[in-house]
């Protein structure tokens, strides 16, 4: 047969350690005895509070985005098209006459049937293609075009010219002896007369003005233009600038020599020249000049090849320059094969037109307004409204519109500023009537920026012109900026970075502004857009206000508006912080977020306060819920500026909001207590007493208890009542409040319960797990919202970091609750009682010939499945509970058995010490049930006494009565009184000498408040002493602290002074003279510690020993545990013993 010792419930090793709470007494204050109230009717709505409840979800769901500040990506939730902007036709350019718009047909078709020059890559060359571009954006018919074709060829050719700018060269060779070289430019234009080159020659001859042409005459010295020389160097720079009328653009060429030029020196100058010569080639180089002797001043002719050294030429074919003109580097070349030139040259090329023979010329239109004119009908063209994400257009022109402006800004010879300025007027003007991208706009400023330099030669008028066009774009951003809120709104992500390149539109145009001698702006940028930011928050504010809380509306219908309003208010704030202010500090210097911040929140308290000073005598239970909500809201406001570092809200007009909301939020506290308790009635009412779901253990009432009490705690935070005398009576109210919620829910429990018939005959009920799990769940929310109500106190009125009547409601609610489930889990293990008494008797009847195990075998197992079904059904917590309730009541059953079976074996008592000690491994389960302590404590102490107690003889048992006082000296201190004796053995007489020194603290046992005590000296225990009799000391009359002074002797050997349990035993007696003697106290002194029996006496006088002062006490329970043990032996020994112990316990009924 396998043993059940070793039995390990796989149920008990998953339990763990709860901490024992200590109950609550019954009839203290705050227990639960009497029945539960039920909530106020008519509070709020009647009903069970569920929209009550679903309300105050959607106050706190408004709070949960009110934590903290906000963050632009949880701002920033759409990337939808931002909304359009307004566009006003009459802000663009102006509408051009009929007669205006043919002169500017011709202007764009002489461009195009007059071009010069070679197109680029991204050009469109075929002539066609731009002509019929050019019909379809002045939207002519083929008649009409042909005919404005026919009379532009007509027209004159325009005469042309090329700018040169020759910028600088580099790398040249070293022509003079000091290893640099003097290097000018001689530059012209060789016209298409010339002779063209004689292809068969073996040295190829090139073009040169110093050396002449054999080929031809030389040039027109009109043609010829000469830069400044400089100075040693090999990396001339001259940026210089010329201009060249062209006879013949597919034939003229433009010809460029570079020379070394060479002054005349004397002899002297030479020779003082050789200290600047470089290396050993400089030298025999100008030691080769000195030779050849000292030119005349300026006599030698253009022809003589030894005047200056040739460093390079280039000859460029007008026809090859680019339309749009070039900025490159060009290769030096040497005049004949046998030159050796290096180098290069960097030349700005770009040809253009002086004369145009078309009618907006001969008017005297410049070029300038001509290609502003050209460009604004082009972007007219190209952007179209109509299009999807036309506001996203970027000014993508197409290739012939790209064309024919590159056309006419050159041949108009318009500068990269003016092409800049033009593209920017006619582009910020078209933007207010056809929205383009601000990023396009932005890099149109930046392109102009980049060539500002070159401000000073914008004639006056398109100064003027440009100023204008800021103006207006200003005053159109403004007006964007003061309806910040409809057209760039804070959630939009698109509409924001909108925003974003406005301002740095606006904010790049106040570069231009010290340049302008006509200054477009009234005041600083940045203050326009303070001002225009505030005139927009007034009217974005006056209209929600009309919007929501109109003047003209009751009081209560404006309080649900203005509760709207603040809500609005609020998320604007988050938005200006989150999105807004960021922007605007960064680019415009203009601190945003303060500003909304100071002026909102001034218009929001002046409306609150006039509001709730109209509400305040019209207080009904619908203006205090709206009052509490709009106060929540004002008081999120608050705490939203306060928590930006640096910002003080003692300084805001809602300073002090909180005074008037006081009686409301006090009225809305008390529809929270009766909307709690219908709520938590509702719930109960529904609750089928049933686990939610397999993974958890509570009903449903119970996770309704405990999201109503979170949601308070919630609301309690948000709260934040600042006046702390205040706060700290709301607070003390609602916790009060909130308590009796808690211990309304468990009764409604324990009434549901009871009214359900449970199975017959099932040991584990569900209902009664479930309830238990409930009472469990609420106490730690309960607990856990309570330790949320805190209010702000003085670390002094603190205790564990609460408020002391916060406290004191939280510990009081604890023990109820304690108590609460202490009811349940005995009415749960009451069921089991029956059950477990008849497997005791089972273990109590069971003859000796059947082992310990067999006997034990039937309650263990029935254990294991009823704690098997205990853990399936209750959190963990209550598991234990259960168990030591369990634990108690086999511990008193088997105490039960114990006394009902007087005189038996001792096989009997044997048996019941196996079983204690099996149900101890049992219950602990390797440590993973009940902890040792625990289960060896209390009542199994009592259990196992009397096990041992049984397995002793009655003398035995009398010798543990006797140690049992004497382990009584250390508990109870002064309660009784204290007596001081002194005692010793003379080993010469064989006697026991005891003195009885005095006693005091006696306690009073007569009327008159005192005593009449007298004390009697006993040895014990009788069998060890069995011819010594008792002594007694004088009564000493009204007193409790009664000195006696008196020697008592006993003739005893020392042998039984050494036996255990061997003591002398002082009583303290109240004398009564009508009556029977009131017992005082009782006291034992062991003899085996006194002087003379653990060591002979030596000399001095007895009384010279030191008094021992022995705490008088009561008998406690481990005392008359051996009492009752031997009070049902039926020796004679036993009953005379236990005979002359009653008579003295009938003395001690009276407990002073």
């Amino acid at each position: 047969m396998t043993t059940l010792l070793e039995i390990k419930s796989s149920v008990l090793r998953q339990v763990q350690v709860c901490p024992s709470f200590r109950r609550r007494p019954e009839g203290e204050p705050g227990s639960t005895g009497t029945d539960p109230q039920e909530p106020a009717a008519g509070a709020w709505k009647p009903g069970d509070g569920v929209e009550f409840f679903a309300q105050m979800r959607l106050i706190l769901k408004k709070g949960e985005g009110r934590q903290g500040l906000p963050c632009p990506e949880v701002l920033l939730r759409s990337g939808v098209p931002a909304p359009a902007e307004p566009v006003d036709p009459n802000r663009g350019l102006r509408v051009l006459t009929q007669e205006e718009v043919e002169m500017l047909y011709e202007e764009a078709l002489y461009t195009v049937l007059y071009r010069a020059g070679t197109m680029g890559p991204d050009q469109v060359d075929d002539q066609e293609t731009l002509l019929g571009y050019l019909q379809q954006v002045f939207g002519t018919s083929p008649e009409e075009h042909a005919e404005a074709i026919e009379r532009v060829k007509k027209a004159k050719a325009p005469i042309y010219a090329l700018k040169v700018s020759v910028v600088r060269a580099k790398n040249l060779l070293a022509k003079d002896p000091n290893g640099f070289s003097d290097p000018y430019c001689m530059l012209g234009i060789l016209p298409a007369s010339g002779a063209p080159r004689e292809p068969g020659s073996h040295k190829e001859q090139r073009f040169s003005f110093r050396k002449g042409s054999k080929r031809g005459g030389p040039l027109p010295a009109k043609c010829i233009q000469v830069t400044e020389v400089k100075s040693s160097t090999l990396n001339p720079v001259w940026k210089e600038n010329f201009l060249f009328e062209i006879e013949d653009v597919s034939m003229d060429q433009l010809h460029l020599d570079i020379w070394d030029h060479d002054d005349d020196v004397s002899l002297v100058e030479a020779c003082r020249k050789l200290n600047e010569v470089i290396g050993l080639k400089g030298m025999s180089r100008y030691f080769k000049q000195i030779v050849k002797s000292a030119r005349a001043n300026g006599t030698a002719g253009p022809t003589d090849d030894h005047t200056d050294d040739f460093l390079g030429c280039l000859n460029i074919p007008i026809r090859e320059v680019p339309v749009a003109g070039e900025d490159r580097w060009f290769k030096l070349e040497p005049r004949s094969s046998a030159s050796r030139v290096q180098g290069d040259c960097q030349l700005v090329l770009k040809l253009i037109t002086t004369q145009r023979d078309t009618a907006m010329s001969r008017r005297g239109r410049s070029g300038f307004l001509s290609y502003m004119l050209l460009l604004g009908r082009l972007l007219q063209f190209e952007h179209r409204p109509e299009e999807r994400n036309s506001s996203s257009w970027r000014g993508e022109l197409s290739g012939p519109a790209a064309t024919v402006l590159c056309l006419h800004g050159a041949q108009n010879n318009l500068s990269a500023l003016q092409l800049a300025v033009l593209h920017w007027e006619v582009s910020s003007r078209h933007h207010q009537t056809c929205t383009l991208d601000y990023g396009y706009l932005l890099g149109l400023l930046e392109d102009m920026q980049a060539h500002w330099e070159e401000a000073s030669s914008l004639p006056q008028e398109q100064e003027k012109s440009l100023a204008d066009s800021f103006s207006a774009f200003c005053e159109f951003g403004l007006q964007l900026l003061g309806q910040l809120r409809d057209y760039f709104p804070a959630t939009n992500s698109t509409a924001v970075y909108r925003l974003e390149l406005l301002l740095k539109c606006l904010s790049k145009m106040q570069v231009f502004q010290p340049s302008f001698e006509i200054c477009p702006f009234e005041a600083e940028l940045n203050m326009d857009i303070a001002a225009a930011l505030k005139r927009g928050n007034r009217e974005w504010y006056d209209r929600l206000l009309n919007t929501k809380s109109p003047h003209e509306q009751p009081g209560p219908q404006r309080l649900a508006g203005l509760v709207e309003l603040a809500d609005a208010v609020y998320e604007d704030l988050q938005a200006c912080y989150g999105i807004y202010a960021s922007l605007f500090h960064s680019i415009a210097e203009i601190d945003f977020f303060t500003l909304t911040f100071r002026q909102l929140e001034r218009l929001v308290a002046e409306e609150a306060w006039v509001l709730t000073e109209e509400l305040s005598p019209k207080m009904s239970l619908e203006v205090a819920s709206g009052l509490f909500e709009l106060y929540l809201t004002l008081a999120d406001i608050q705490r939203f500026w306060s928590s930006i570092p640096g910002c003080d809200s003692r300084s805001l007009a809602l300073a002090g909001i909180h005074a008037p909301f006081l009686p409301a939020v006090k009225l809305w506290l008390q529809v929270l207590r009766d909307q709690s308790r219908w709520r938590l009635q509702g719930a109960v009412d529904v609750d089928t007493l049933e686990p939610m779901d397999v993974s958890s253990k509570h009903s449903s009432s119970a996770a309704t208890a405990s999201l109503c009490f979170s949601h308070i705690q919630e609301l309690w935070a948000r709260l934040a009542w600042p006046d702390p005398v205040q706060a700290q009576a709301l607070g003390t109210q609602l916790s009060q409040d909130l308590c009796e919620a808690t211990l309304f829910y468990t009764e409604l429990l324990r009434k549901k319960v009871d009214t359900q018939p449970g199975p017959a005959g099932e040991a584990v009920s569900e209902p009664l797990c479930v309830v238990l799990n409930n009472v469990e769940l609420l106490r730690k929310a309960a607990g856990q919202v309570l330790r949320g109500l805190a209010w702000p106190e003085a670390p002094s009125a603190l205790e564990g970091g609460l408020p002391r009547p916060l406290l004191s409601c939280t510990q009081a609610l604890d023990e109820d609750l304690q108590q609460e489930v202490h009811t349940v889990t005995a009415h749960l293990t009451s069921k089991m009682v029956a059950d477990i008494r008849k497997y005791v008797q089972h273990i109590s009847l069971s003859p000796d010939s059947i082992q310990n195990e067999e006997a034990v075998a039937p309650l263990l197992k029935y254990l294991d499945e009823k704690l098997a079904l205990l853990n399936a059904s209750l959190v963990k917590e209550n598991l234990s509970r259960v168990l030591e309730a369990l634990w108690e009541l086999l511990l008193q059953t088997i105490l039960q058995a114990l006394g009902a079976n007087l005189d038996v074996s001792a096989d009997f008592y044997g048996r019941f010490h196996f079983t204690l000690e099996a149900l101890v491994n049992f219950f602990h389960a390797e440590g993973q049930g009940l902890p040792l302590e625990s289960l060896r404590d209390g009542s199994y102490k009592r259990l196992e006494e009397e096990l041992r107690l049984h397995q002793c003889s009655t003398r035995e048992c009398i010798e543990q009565y006797y140690l049992d006082k004497l382990k009584q000296r250390s508990l109870e201190q002064n309660r009784f009184g204290r007596l001081s004796v002194r005692c010793h053995y003379e080993a010469a007489e064989q006697r026991l000498v005891v003195e009885v020194l005095h006693a005091a603290d006696l306690p009073a046992l007569d009327a008159n408040g005192l005593s009449d005590p007298f004390v009697i000296v006993e040895l014990g225990p009788p069998h060890l002493f069995p011819l010594v009799r008792s002594q007694r000391t004088q009564v000493k009359s009204r007193t409790l602290h009664p000195v006696y002074d008196e020697l008592f002797y006993f003739s005893v050997p020392a042998e039984a002074c050494r036996r255990r349990g061997a003591c002398v035993l002082f009583t303290v007696m109240d004398h009564d003279w009508l009556s029977t003697n009131d017992f005082a106290g009782e006291a034992a002194l062991g003899l085996g510690s006194i002087g003379g029996i653990t060591r002979p006496q030596v000399g001095g006088s007895t009384r010279a020993r030191q008094p021992v002062t022995l705490q008088l006490r009561r008998p406690r329970a481990q005392v008359r545990s051996a009492l009752r043990m031997l009070e049902g032996r039926s020796s004679k020994e036993a009953q005379e013993f236990v005979k002359r112990l009653k008579e003295l316990e009938k003395c001690m009924e009276a407990d002073p």
